[in-house]
């Protein structure tokens, strides 16, 4: 089984931080929102899991009037990381079961998967139905309040003191009633496709990138699987076994099919080998050749430097992914 992320290894657009872009300053809050995230999440905030930007910006969503249908509208323009439909289709060929798990809205991730082939059944995402979500007045003036701070400051230490109070001072955040599925979440839905069809874990491949990815990637490699970081964040990268940065998302495939035939001792071999002599892209992998800039393959072990590995992958995030590279 096949377990990827879908903002970032499958596809470049962040749909929540498109949607907030709807309103003239959501992009800025959203930003403001993914760093806050960031920090409750490394805090270890009980109750806080990575990803929980998608809970956090639903107050905004409604305070900005934007729908559902607004959701799928910008979802329908998300294109797919070059080569990954190609992936995907080699997977299912061979029988391999392909499942996403993902942070995004339902709307989002069910749209991106009908592009792939995937059905909806086979994909672990956010449910979100705005409709049933209402905000009485004092809720809303808070929102205004922060936003007009966040203009101003940014995350600045006053607009930190302002989210804590709105979010978990007043019980708004439990309130929302909003599940999103992230860190902890995402390992609970890799663990429920897996038993759905009798399989270990020690033979699933994990594929993310983002701060909502590392407890997923750190469950399959302890439990002898593989988990791959895709064009990785420093949240991520430490968590992996393998890393690939790349423009296209062929360049998991030598990885993925070394992983098939030896399992993970293959899979770090043919990384290794693919790390130290570029030249084995020749081997059987003309494809990756004929990208337009070649795909860098590491190793991730205990107590290696990252600073090098994380600028490549910083570069290749920022290229495939534009402004949303820069999100936690």
């Amino acid at each position: 089984m096949i377990c990827f992320d879908l903002e970032g290894p499958l596809s470049p657009q962040d749909n929540a931080y498109e949607v907030m872009s709807l309103s003239e300053t959501g992009r800025l809050v959203f930003e403001a929102l993914s760093e806050y995230d960031d920090f409750l999440a490394l805090e270890n905030r009980p109750g806080y899991e990575p990803g929980d930007t998608l809970k956090l910006i639903v107050p905004f969503l409604s305070y900005y009037g934007i729908t559902e249908y607004d959701i799928g509208r910008v979802s329908e323009g998300a294109v797919l990381v070059s080569g990954m439909k190609d992936v995907v289709e080699w997977l299912r060929s061979l029988g391999e079961r392909v499942r996403i798990i993902s942070t995004s809205y339902e709307q989002h991730a069910h749209s991106v998967g009908r592009q792939l082939g995937v059905d909806s059944g086979d994909i672990a995402s956010t449910r979100l139905v705005l409709g049933e979500l209402t905000f009485d007045s004092d809720v809303r003036e808070d929102l205004r309040q922060i936003e007009k701070k966040i203009l101003d400051e940014g995350l600045s230490s006053d607009v930190t003191a302002m989210l804590d109070e709105l979010y978990f001072g007043s019980g708004l955040f439990q309130q929302i009633g909003v599940e999103v599925v992230g860190g902890q979440r995402k390992v609970d839905a890799l663990l429920r496709f897996a038993a759905e069809v009798g399989e270990d874990i020690s033979s699933v491949v994990a594929i993310g990138d983002s701060i909502t990815d590392y407890k997923m990637l750190r469950e399959v490699s302890g439990a002898g699987g593989l988990a791959i970081a895709f064009n990785a964040n420093k949240y991520c990268l430490p968590y992996a076994d393998v890393a690939v940065a790349t423009l296209d998302g062929r360049a998991v495939l030598p990885i993925i099919e070394a992983f098939k035939s030896g399992g993970r001792g293959g899979a770090l071999q043919k990384a290794a080998e693919l790390e130290s002599d570029p030249a084995e892209l020749e081997s059987g992998y003309g494809y990756l050749l004929e990208m337009e800039i070649r795909p860098v393959y590491s190793v991730i072990a205990e107590n290696k430097d990252l600073k090098e590995i994380l600028a490549v992958h910083r570069d290749m995030r920022m290229r495939v992914r534009g402004e949303a590279g820069k999100l936690g």
